[in-house]
C-alpha cells in the first residue's frame, strides 16, 4: 500500500500547494514514484477541453521536469464550476462524486511508493455538497497534515478546530506546518507555537519563514485574471510586481516613489508621469510595468517609447481607485514559468519540514 498524507490549511492561501510542490521535489530523492491528486478544485483552467485545477497542472508541469509524471485529468477529478453547489443541492449526488474521486485516486496511486493529496482550503470547506476535506480524507484512506500561516495564538485555535472536524471523520492528524512566519519574529514564534502545540498532543512538522517574493504577481498573471490590454513589451511578462505606486500627485513629488519591481498605476493623460517612468527605469531599478487608466489611449510615441526599454504598458478604460482595488484583491497563485518561485518553495521545504518525522507519522 503507498503512503499518502492529505494537505489541509485553516484558510485560503495559507501555501497548501507551495508546500505540496515543496515535500513532491523533496520526497523525490527518497521515492522513486509520487503521486499527486487535488480530488475537489475551486479554480480551473481548459486544458485539452478538460477542466483542469490550476494547481494540478502547476504540479503536473513543475514535477515533470524532475521526471514524475501524472495522468492530468485523474489529478483533478472534481471541478466546483458555477452552479456546481446550486445542481448539487438540487440532486445530491454523493455517490457519483465519491465513486469519480475513487476512481481516480486509485489510478493516480498505482505504482505509486506515495501519493500527495491536495485539500481546498480548511477541513469543512465542501461540505455545502457532502464532500468536506475531512470526509474526503477519510474516503482515500489518509492521515492529515494542517497548513496555518504564522502567529501563535491564532494558528494554535485555527488548528485545533481543524484537528476536531478530521477527529470527527475519523481522520488522524500527522502534523502541522506554520507557514509565512515573520523572519523577525521566527525565532520567537517557532519556539512558542511547537511548545503550544505539544501541549495540545500535536507535532510540529515545520516551521517555514515568510517570503514576500512568493506572493509577488507577474505582469503576466496580472493580464491572465483582469481586462487590463497589453500595448507594449511582450517578451517583459515575467517580471514580478513588489509593489505598487499611484501616480496621481506632481511628477517632482512621484520621483522619490519609485521603487526596485514597482509597478505604476496613473491616468493615461499623464504624460509627465509615464515620462518620469521612462526616466527612472535603469539596471538598479526596475519598472516592472505601467497600468494606464482611465481609458485614455496614449500616444503612439509614448508606447513605442516603452516598448524600447522592455516596460510592459497595460491599459485600462477603468479609473484609478477600481484598477488599484482590483490589483489589492488580487489571487496570486504559483504557476510553471514562476522558476524562481518554484526553487524557493523546494528549498524552504528542505530546510525547514521535518520530512523523516513526517514519513515516520504516515507510514
Amino acid at each position: 500500500m503507498s503512503k499518502r498524507v492529505f494537505i489541509a490549511a485553516t484558510k485560503q492561501n495559507d501555501g497548501k500547494t507551495t508546500i505540496a510542490l515543496g515535500l513532491i521535489i523533496n520526497l523525490k530523492k527518497r521515492f522513486k514514484n509520487i503521486g499527486f491528486i487535488k480530488p475537489i478544485g475551486q479554480r480551473y483552467l481548459q486544458e485539452d477541453g478538460q477542466k483542469i485545477d490550476e494547481d494540478s497542472l502547476l504540479i503536473e508541469k513543475t514535477a515533470g521536469a524532475h521526471g514524475i509524471r501524472y495522468g492530468i485529468k485523474d489529478m483533478s477529478p472534481v471541478a466546483v464550476e458555477k452552479g456546481f453547489t446550486e445542481n448539487y443541492i438540487q440532486k445530491q449526488n454523493k455517490k457519483e462524486i465519491s465513486n469519480h474521486i475513487k476512481e481516480s485516486f486509485k489510478r493516480i496511486k498505482h505504482k505509486q511508493d506515495m501519493v500527495i493529496i491536495e485539500g481546498t482550503g480548511h477541513a469543512g470547506v465542501g461540505s455545502v455538497f457532502d464532500h468536506s476535506n475531512a470526509y474526503v480524507a477519510k474516503l482515500l484512506g489518509s492521515k492529515v497534515i494542517i497548513i496555518s500561516s504564522g502567529g501563535v495564538g491564532r494558528p494554535i485555535d485555527e488548528i485545533m478546530l481543524n484537528k476536531a472536524l478530521f477527529e470527527r471523520e475519523g481522520v488522524k492528524l500527522a502534523g502541522v506546518i506554520v507557514n509565512k512566519v515573520l523572519p523577525e519574529k521566527y525565532d520567537k514564534i517557532s519556539k512558542l507555537v511547537r511548545r503550544g502545540l505539544e501541549r495540545k498532543g500535536v507535532d510540529v512538522l515545520g516551521v517555514i519563514p515568510y517570503y514576500p517574493e512568493l506572493s509577488y504577481p507577474t505582469i503576466r498573471q496580472i493580464l491572465e485574471e483582469t481586462s487590463l490590454k497589453l500595448l507594449s513589451a511582450q517578451g517583459s511578462l515575467n517580471n514580478s510586481v513588489s509593489r505598487i505606486l499611484v501616480g496621481a500627485m506632481q511628477a517632482n513629488d512621484a520621483a522619490k516613489y519609485f521603487k526596485d519591481r514597482c509597478l505604476l498605476i496613473t491616468p493615461g493623460d499623464r504624460e509627465d508621469i509615464l515620462s518620469l517612468a521612462l526616466q527612472a527605469h535603469r539596471d538598479d531599478l526596475r519598472i516592472s510595468g505601467v497600468i494606464i487608466t482611465g481609458n485614455f489611449t496614449p500616444q503612439k510615441e509614448t508606447i513605442e517609447a516603452f516598448d524600447k526599454k522592455n516596460i510592459p504598458l497595460l491599459f485600462s478604460k477603468e479609473d484609478t481607485y477600481a484598477v488599484v482595488s482590483e490589483m489589492h484583491d488580487l489571487i496570486v497563485k504559483m504557476q510553471p514559468q514562476d522558476k524562481e518561485k518554484i526553487d524557493l518553495a523546494v528549498k524552504l521545504v528542505e530546510n525547514h519540514v521535518n520530512i523523516d518525522k513526517l514519513l515516520k507519522k504516515i507510514k
